[in-house]
């Protein structure tokens, strides 16, 4: 059995049901979705018809959820009644989602989770400009909510989220990108984001400090988990089962953990492919590349780290009191990084 095919097997040997942990905040979900749908709404149709598709376009909404299962974990109750927590669940979702509209144009991609991209659709210019209609009112919300301190954490995350992408595009075709650089990247990209969610939860349930230090560690580590095992799975999934191409990011020049690790244990001529392909952003030698990878071990050094960063997001919860929320996120944790899609 190759590299790959071990750990998709490890993978699915662990895999864990997430459904039960989600069913948890079930009832705090579908006033989620209740207030997505009502702040989605505008006169302007191309705004309610491209938000309804990416909205509705599928995934199991895991920073909402977040969100409200670190919520009921921090009062050991149902929020369903809290609106602020409510309200910061959209909050996150709307920014997750712009995201994902500026990055799918950015990198010109044509699939996510299996369906056409709204650009592929819509075009690009409509793509961006309803990615910024869902920042602005996701300002509007947060506004509402008339909370400097929510004000201040939301506002530091879309920045650096923001800061996160300029940097990856600096990356794109580099092939001397570091890993600490790497690291760093995503921490602003993406883990931000699952930070902010966590931390949100412990303030507007008016956690001890403590707390919302760990929330906000859980939230830091759960999402770089989450990055490096989708790194891993750009190079190992199948593609209909993942939603999308595999070896996008080699076809987009990004240097993600798998190629910067081999890069720095492969033979000469073994970098000169690795080099060439990120700097010509070059799909056609994906299966070159993929032998180069499990052949310096990068796929097994990568999911490594990923479960190092589940643990550490487990232990984070240790201060927490115990509850089956708080189950759910440990949960949540070991899913991250036992998944094939």
């Amino acid at each position: 059995m190759n590299i790959n095919k071990a750990l998709i097997a490890e993978a699915q040997s662990k895999a864990i049901d997430i459904s039960a942990s989600l069913a948890l905040v079930d009832v705090e979900m579908q006033a989620v979705n209740a207030e997505i749908n009502r702040q989605i709404t505008s006169d302007v149709a191309l705004i309610n018809q491209l938000g309804a598709y990416i909205i509705n376009a599928g995934g199991k909404r895991l920073r909402p959820a977040t969100i409200l299962l670190a919520a009921c974990a921090g009062q050991k109750a149902s929020v369903a009644g809290n609106s602020t927590v409510i309200s910061l669940a959209v909050i996150i979702e709307f920014i997750h989602t712009a995201t994902l509209l500026h990055d799918d144009v950015v990198d010109e991609s044509s699939m996510r989770r299996g369906k056409e991209t709204a650009n592929e659709l819509f075009g690009n210019a409509a793509s961006v400009l309803v990615g910024d209609f869902l920042y602005s009112r996701s300002f509007q919300m947060m506004v509402s909510i008339n909370s400097m301190r929510v004000m201040e954490i939301l506002s530091h995350t879309t920045n650096t989220i923001a800061e996160g992408e300029v940097m990856q595009l600096m990356n794109i075709g580099v092939a001397e990108t570091s890993e600490q650089d790497y690291f760093e990247t995503i921490r602003r990209k993406t883990a931000i984001l699952f930070e902010a969610a966590s931390l949100l939860a412990a303030v507007a349930t008016n956690q001890s400090r403590p707390i919302e230090q760990a929330m906000r560690d859980y939230g830091l580590h759960l999402g770089i988990a989450f990055q490096l095992v989708d790194d891993v799975l750009d190079y190992t999934a199948d593609a209909s089962e993942m939603g999308k191409n595999v070896g996008d990011d080699l076809a987009e020049g990004k240097p993600t953990l798998p190629l910067i690790h081999a890069l720095a244990r492969a033979e000469d001529n073994d970098r000169d492919t690795i080099i060439a392909a990120i700097e010509n952003a070059d799909r056609s030698t994906f299966n070159d590349v993929l032998k180069i990878i499990e052949s310096t071990g990068a796929l097994a050094y990568t999911a490594r780290q990923a479960r190092e960063h589940a643990q550490l997001a487990q232990n984070a919860l240790a201060i927490v009191p115990e509850s089956v929320w708080k189950n759910a996120m440990l949960d949540i944790a070991a899913f991250s990084v036992n998944r094939t899609h």
